[in-house]
């Protein structure tokens, strides 16, 4: 397996360092602050140098305003799967967000925001600009293909930035030229849908562009499987449901009535992705995670189709938190073990599927790799843990930032868009579609993946409704804990209703009621083990006598009571909190903005 170590620093230095030009006096709307004097000229004038300059437009994707935690982290909880950082709200911050009682003068919000905007100003430059060049058209080759190659890389990165701004502000100022261009740098704010539009065009003409994987060389830039991918997920996005300050049902969650276009839009890209047969499912749905992104290398089969490159080297600019903020904790001190599990999505897993303990870590762990159990309501999430990451090691490590990559978009989320829409446009599944989901089911279960499997496929004769609820199911088993699934709930218009059953299940649990019944008070795992390991089961009562050589954790208990049910997405408010309210700094500065939403 190819080491990703040189493919970072090669990367990343240049992000760290990359050319910015020199802007007018939009600064305080943007909060765009250059680090170069250098001329467009200057800049544009060769291949390295644009090289530089989209290594730039990359790193606006990272660090702790970025990917590295606040969008990664912050942003996508509470869910059904998942809380965010444990407390009672009331911070004026990451609290707040997670309980949905986030206001705007919330701490956590303007930088992401503008960030996210620094790096639409430097993507609109090198769109602008790239394809100006004289050796745009009259290079060598090679000069033509990489020169092309950048120009669509800078148009998924600003698609990428809209949609992650969309998906959490709603309608918002629509940027698509230099600013220095722009003849008015305070506008109001564009309706989404003729974002999704240009955003949508712009992928497609970037498919044309870039290289798919196998191509070129192996490292986290773009390929056209990404490309296709995010065209197909932004597509999802615009077809589903969204929270709109006008429209037949103002300040609601609304959808609009041609929403097949864009179903048959994601169902054509996930096709040619899977067609094309450039990415796999890696046959361990644990390696993916332990193997390749906390290994820092690059996963082998393409599974990883577009991952966030971060930087290493304890920069929060360009790197993230992953493993510290996250994960199990160090000696039970080390680290924040911020984000927890909750008890009714590990149960809602088959005890069969391998993805369960991927997913969800019960432990922390010594600085000798041994497993200290976690009661059942401090679990955490699993995917990015610190006794996982190496090169280097982060096992005994105080540091903050690990270097560890953020995954944007895998495989087996195209296979199970694919299923989704294809359902969606057939009035039901397809065979097609049955294969795509299953062959997601058989890796999890740890079985072969192009092969039937009576034991885990999904069975036919399921109808639209049933093979959809099967894959709100399937995707939140497969893609827990990657920040996809309190934006999966909101397109599909689910999020406060799962949130509602969510608290009901909460309360199941503890009172040990209908599938609860027989959960146990306290598990055992085997002692002295580097691996979590249940001795008892967490589905039955615990015996009368603790079993040799092993240690306990307290299971199901009040806790969850007081430290879960009692705050899971307390203030959640349908048709407000499925979006964030504008920092009142940008309302301060431009007077063209209006807070919506009820904020």
């Amino acid at each position: 397996m190819k080491s990703r170590k040189l493919t970072i620093y090669a990367l990343s230095t240049a992000m760290m360092a990359g050319l910015s030009l020199t802007l007018p006096a939009c600064k305080d709307y943007l909060e765009i602050e250059p680090v170069s004097s250098f001329s467009p000229e200057y800049v544009f004038s060769n291949v390295p140098n644009v090289q530089k300059q989209i290594l730039g437009i990359y790193n606006a994707l990272t660090g702790d305003n970025g990917y590295g935690i606040r969008l990664s982290m912050y942003y996508p909880l509470d869910n059904d799967e998942m809380m965010g950082q444990s407390g009672n709200p009331g911070d004026n911050e990451r609290r707040d967000i997670a309980r949905y009682t986030v206001q705007p003068s919330n701490t956590q919000l303007a930088n992401p925001y503008a960030q996210l905007y620094s790096g639409i100003e430097k993507a609109n430059q090198a769109i602008y600009y790239i394809p100006k060049m004289e050796l745009y058209n009259n290079g060598t080759d090679t000069e033509k293909r990489d020169l092309r190659r950048m120009h669509g890389e800078a148009l998924t990165l600003r698609a990428q930035f809209y949609f992650e701004l969309i998906r959490n502000w709603g309608d918002l100022p629509f940027y698509t030229q230099p600013s220095y261009l722009e003849t008015d740098l305070y506008k109001g704010k564009t309706n989404r849908d003729e974002i999704y539009e240009v955003i949508l065009a712009d992928l497609a003409e970037a498919a044309t562009l870039v290289p798919w994987r196998g191509e070129v060389g192996s490292d986290e830039r773009i390929t056209q499987g990404a490309v296709r991918a995010l065209r197909a997920r932004i597509a999802l996005f615009r077809g589903g449901y969204s929270l709109r300050p006008t429209g037949p049902k103002t300040g609601e969650m609304q959808r609009g009535s041609d929403y097949r276009k864009y179903y048959q839009i994601a169902r054509d890209e996930c096709d040619a992705i899977i067609k094309r047969g450039a990415h796999k499912l890696n046959p361990s749905f644990q390696s993916v995670f332990k193997d390749a992104i906390d290994a820092h290398r690059i996963e082998p089969n393409g599974e990883v189709i577009w991952e966030v490159a971060m930087a290493g080297g304890t920069s929060a600019n360009g790197d993230s938190k992953l493993g510290y903020y996250n994960g199990p904790r160090l000696n039970g001190s080390v680290g924040n073990g911020a984000l927890s599990i909750l008890p009714t999505y590990f149960y809602s897993f088959d005890p069969r599927d391998t993805r369960r303990d991927v997913t969800a870590a019960p432990y922390n762990v010594s600085s000798a790799g041994v497993i200290q159990p976690r009661p059942l309501h401090q679990m955490v999430d699993g995917k990015f843990r610190r006794d996982w990451i190496t090169n280097p090691a982060a096992l005994t490590s105080n540091a903050q930032y690990f270097g560890v990559n953020w995954p944007l978009i895998r495989y087996s989320d195209v296979l199970l868009m694919f299923a989704e829409a294809e359902n969606e446009l057939a009035g039901g599944p397809t065979a097609e579609a049955y294969e795509a989901i299953n062959q997601v089911r058989r890796r999890g279960f740890g079985k072969a993946i192009t092969t039937p499997d009576v034991t885990v496929d999904l069975a036919a004769g399921l109808n639209q409704a049933q093979f959809f609820n099967a894959l709100v199911n399937e995707r939140s088993w497969e893609l827990g804990g990657e920040g996809i699934r309190k934006y999966d709930l909101i397109r599909w218009n689910l999020l406060d209703q799962r949130i509602r059953e969510t608290r009901e299940e909460l309360k199941a649990l503890v009172n040990k009621q209908g599938k609860y019944a027989n959960l146990p008070s306290t598990v055992y795992f085997a002692a002295n083990s580097t691996t979590p390991v249940f001795v008892t089961s967490p589905y039955e009562p615990a015996p009368a006598t603790a079993p040799a050589n092993t240690v306990s954790a307290a299971w199901v208990s009040n806790n969850i009571t007081t430290t879960m049910t009692d705050l899971f997405a307390v203030g959640f408010t349908k048709n407000k909190s499925e979006l964030l309210p504008l920092h009142t700094s940008l309302l301060d500065v431009n007077s063209n903005l209006s807070q919506d939403y009820g904020y």
